[in-house]
Order: C-alpha cells, then structure tokens, then sequence
C-alpha cells in the first residue's frame, strides 16, 4: 500500500482541479517571477491567479524546497 502524500504535496490534485493547470506549469510561472521572498510569491498567486493562500502557499513552499536541492 503506498504511503499517503504529505506537506505541500497533498495539496496538489485540488490545486490542479481548481486552477486548471499542472504543478510544472505553477512551478514555471513561479521560476519566471522576479521576486524571491516567500510571501510576495504567495501574494502574487492569489492576487494575478485568484489562488487561495492555502494554496498559494503550498506551491511557493514546494518550490522553494525544490531549489534548495
């Protein structure tokens, strides 16, 4: 049995179903922004895009992770 997915990661499907784009396209419009601090990247979802700061935050946090690798 596969282990439920968790973090910012758990938010997906519901981000991809209400937003109507994939995770690679959000991580592609958030390498694109010019600002680095983490919540001018949530403010900018929610204010261009009408995301959720649930949501907003949950991709800004998994991207941010990803470029720390």
């Amino acid at each position: 049995m596969a282990e439920p997915v968790k973090g910012p990661a758990s938010y997906f499907p519901s981000i991809e179903a209400k937003y109507g784009k994939k995770i690679d396209e959000w991580m592609k419009i958030l390498k694109k922004l010019k600002v680095e601090k983490h919540m001018e990247m949530v403010s900018y979802l929610k204010s261009e895009y009408g995301m959720g700061h649930g949501h907003a935050n949950a991709l800004v946090a998994y991207f941010r992770a990803e470029q720390d690798k």
